[in-house]
């Protein structure tokens, strides 16, 4: 498991407490690990999309059940991020028919146009780029994947313009669109 050092503030808000509680009351109170998995992708939101050991300790306490069984779930899933990322991560899939479609190609193009290397940060905090297994779209192939919804059939002017509307603060994270 790799460990940040980075500092990470805890605040579970109000709201957020709320909706996780709305969550543990979908499962009976002996199985509350049921709800890791949503309340761990709530709290990452809520704390810029990472989750430090602090913090997956935390959840750990308001599920009731030990740490290590949040850091299996964590270090598992690469949905969930153990330290600082970007806030526009692109993850390309990597796997036969995006590769075949020209997903290291179109990483490659990427990376030198924002100037980093693979999984590295650019320097204002904006972008990352990372491969990933299979995002299941093999017939929008080459895809990837950023916030919570997918960007198909890619090629370098899609790349331009994607990263041209983050830049301009059109892409929303959380919705299936980019504002005009």
């Amino acid at each position: 498991m790799e460990i940040s050092h980075a500092h990470q503030e805890i605040n579970i808000t109000p709201a957020l407490q709320a909706r996780i509680d709305e969550l543990l009351s979908h499962y009976p109170a002996d199985k509350r690990k049921s709800a890791l998995l949503p309340i761990l992708h709530e709290v990452q939101d809520a704390h810029d999309n990472w989750l430090s050991i602090p913090l997956q300790d935390k959840v750990a306490e308001i599920i009731g059940i030990k740490p290590i069984e949040v850091y299996e779930v964590v270090t598992f899933y690469t949905m969930y991020n153990s330290k600082p990322i970007g806030k526009f991560m692109f993850e390309f899939c990597r796997t036969s028919c995006c590769a075949t479609r020209g997903a290291e190609n179109l990483m490659d193009y990427t990376c030198n146009k924002l100037g980093v290397k693979e999984g590295e940060i650019t320097p204002d905090g904006m972008f990352q780029v990372v491969g990933v297994e299979c995002l299941g779209a093999c017939g929008y192939a080459p895809m990837l994947q950023i916030g919570d919804y997918y960007r198909e059939n890619l090629n370098p002017e899609k790349v331009d313009q994607l990263i041209e509307d983050c830049r301009a603060g059109k892409v929303d994270l959380h919705k299936l669109t980019i504002t005009q």
